[in-house]
């Protein structure tokens, strides 16, 4: 059997830097629902595997135009190379490490031992869902978390990929925890992992039109893109209690001001930003009426 890999080159403001990776990521998602089934990063984008007979040109260009249209200043070139089937699973694992939060927390695949003097063991199967804990708008919310109180709460986590924050909430001690993803693949990942973790989470696939004011919770976790934030804005915050917590990343640092002034239209108040490699999130609180 043959694969296709294809080399698929990215520069966003003519160059590529760190900080743009979110949109390989995008890419990434697309190409799994044409039959693409492994990745690899590279310095200009990343690799991406399929079989040949799965394989289609115009059918990445298309998704690259469905996915990608509205980021600006974006140019994607490809290098196919027809090659022989490889285990790409061994070749991934080999590389693929586990995250450390101090003594808080470790968010490990399943084939990385355990480790010890640590609070919680998070094992995530990453697959091809967002939320390993490696990016970095994954590790600021699990640096937020770990300074907060979950105990007894109900949790949000919509744009789920991997489930990861309402897994660790409920090992945390929360009551309840409901997971919302767009993507079939994230859904079906964040519920295996939630099963490898022995914790119940209600998770569900589609958008922010799932939400209900008749259902309230304490706390929100939203790790998507400014464009979906700004739009959803409104509804997450009909969703959350009064004193309820709110926390957003999936954005830079530039982008704080606009997503706190519309945070604050729906009653939400920004009570601390956190930034690494300028990617940021938000910690807000839904004000009392």
């Amino acid at each position: 059997m043959y694969y296709i890999k294809l080399n698929v080159s990215l520069s966003h403001n003519q160059e590529w830097k760190e900080e743009s990776y979110w949109i390989a990521d995008v890419f990434k998602d697309s190409l799994i629902a044409i039959g693409f089934d492994s990745f690899v990063d590279t310095e200009s984008g990343f690799e991406a595997y399929c079989p040949e007979e799965k394989y289609f040109f115009e059918q990445v260009k298309q998704c690259a135009e469905e996915s990608l249209g509205f980021v600006d200043n974006l140019e994607i070139s490809y290098l196919e190379e027809k090659i022989e089937q490889k285990d790409w699973n061994a070749e991934w694992e080999k590389d693929y490490p586990s995250v450390r939060f101090g003594e808080f927390c470790v968010v490990r695949p399943p084939f990385n031992p355990e480790q010890e003097g640590v609070k919680y063991d998070i094992i995530i199967e990453p697959k091809m869902s967002f939320g390993t804990a490696h990016h970095q708008t994954t590790s600021l919310i699990i640096d937020f978390i770990s300074k907060e109180n979950i105990a007894g709460k109900r949790i949000m986590d919509m744009g789920c990929g991997t489930g990861v924050f309402a897994i660790l909430s409920m090992k945390m001690g929360a009551e309840y925890a409901k997971a919302i993803d767009i993507d079939v693949w994230a859904a079906e990942n964040a519920k295996e992992n939630a099963n490898k973790n022995s914790v119940s989470v209600d998770v569900l696939l589609g958008d922010a039109s799932l939400l209900s004011e008749n259902e309230k919770f304490d706390i929100f976790f939203a790790n998507i893109n400014r464009n979906i934030l700004l739009a959803d804005m409104q509804t997450y915050s009909n969703s959350i209690q009064e004193g309820g917590v709110l926390f957003l990343s999936g954005f830079y640092s530039q982008d704080v001001a606009i997503l706190e002034a519309e945070c604050k239209e729906f009653g939400l108040e920004l009570t601390d930003v956190e930034t690494k490699d300028n990617w940021a999130a938000m910690r807000l609180v839904k004000k009392n009426k």
